[in-house]
This record gives C-alpha cells, sequence and structure tokens, in this order.
C-alpha cells in the first residue's frame, strides 16, 4: 500500500519512522530484526518506509524485540525536528525599557522541551553589559565584529570567527569593542536558559 493510502490518522503517528529509530538505537540491521520477530526484511522495510499498515500481532512482535509497549508506536510525542523561518523570527531588547547594549533573536523557539537555546545576537556600538550570572554554560561565535566578553575580570576580545565557551555560574559581561556592527550566535544550555540578562 503506497504511503499515501495510510489514513491520515496512522500518518500522524509516523509508526514506520518510530519503529526505524529504534532499531537504529540498538544498531540492528533489517535481517536480524527480522530473525527476532519472525518477520521478513521485506516487510519491516516496507514498514519503516510507511508503505504498508502494520497490523498489532506485528507492531506486538516488534516492541517484544526492543522491550517497549504498544504505547511506544501510538503515543504523540515531540516531532522529530522543529523549524524557525527567518521571516518569522522576533527581535528583543537585553532590557524592554530600550537602554540595551544588546538585541537578540531565538533561533529555536519554535522547539519545546529544549535542552539548549540558540540565539543571534547584535551588540550596539561603544555598548557593554554588566556582568551577570546564570546557571547555563554558554557558547558564543563571533559573526562579525569585534566583541570583547568579559570573564570573571579578564578581558576576551573576540575578532570574526573567534568563540569562547563560558562555564556555568561564572560572571561575564559582553562589551562590542569593535567601531562598527558586531553579531555573535549564542547557544546556552538547559531548557530554562534564556539569553542572560543583568
Amino acid at each position: 500500500m503506497p504511503r499515501e493510502a495510510l489514513p491520515d490518522e496512522l500518518q500522524r503517528y509516523r509508526v514506520g519512522a518510530r519503529v526505524r529509530r529504534l532499531r537504529l538505537k540498538k544498531k540492528i540491521s533489517l535481517e536480524e530484526l527480522g530473525r527476532h520477530t519472525g518477520l521478513s526484511p521485506a516487510l519491516l522495510s516496507k514498514l519503516e518506509r510507511d508503505q504498508v499498515m502494520p497490523t498489532l500481532p506485528t507492531l506486538v512482535r516488534v516492541a517484544l524485540v526492543f522491550g517497549v509497549g504498544l504505547d511506544e508506536f501510538f503515543t504523540l510525542g515531540e516531532p522529530g525536528a522543529a523549524v524557525v523561518r527567518a521571516k518569522e523570527r522576533l527581535r528583543f531588547p537585553e532590557h524592554p525599557d530600550g537602554d540595551s547594549a544588546y538585541e537578540f533573536e531565538s533561533l529555536d523557539y519554535e522547539a519545546t522541551g529544549r535542552e539548549m537555546n540558540a540565539y543571534l545576537a547584535d551588540f550596539h556600538e561603544q555598548r557593554a553589559t554588566a556582568p551577570h550570572v546564570h546557571d547555563a554554560a554558554e557558547f558564543l561565535f563571533v559573526i562579525a565584529g569585534t566583541l570583547t566578553v568579559d570573564v570573571e575580570g579578564t578581558a576576551h576580545v573576540l575578532g570574526a570567527g573567534d568563540s569562547i565557551y563560558i562555564r556555568p555560574s561564572i560572571p561575564h559581561g559582553y562589551a562590542n569593542s569593535g567601531t562598527g556592527p558586531c553579531r555573535a550566535f549564542v547557544v546556552t544550555t538547559a531548557a530554562s536558559a534564556a539569553m542572560p540578562t543583568t
């Protein structure tokens, strides 16, 4: 049965992709899975590509091999990927009152349950932030301009192409120390982390 013929309700669950994910996670081939389930590799391949509608007995065999319940295939969870279009990004100042050293855009706001947060930051010329601390580790990559990152009183001058990793709970601040625009890509860990504020 071609994929487009599968019922819409079944396609929502992406059962084939879930079977493939479990198989690749265990690092076993279609042939090995076939030996364990008693199903042919050809059938399993079609199942993974949503070309056949799986029966419950088929899914039970697969679930037993991987030690999961049937709910593994029918619980709607987080999507495997989230896309943020450039035109949909929103820009925010460091401080809502407008007295900001930088503005930033969240690059991954569509993703839920994030383990990291990614930002594009534009630092205003000859402006500096006060040192601040957050519980997230931080990685910063300078795309353009010159950025001075003060980490516990040590000034690290970064140019385009330079990067810095800052451990969690370490005081740090930023300053556009060049004569033109400065842009950086910033990643922080932990879903609760946000672009640092003072």
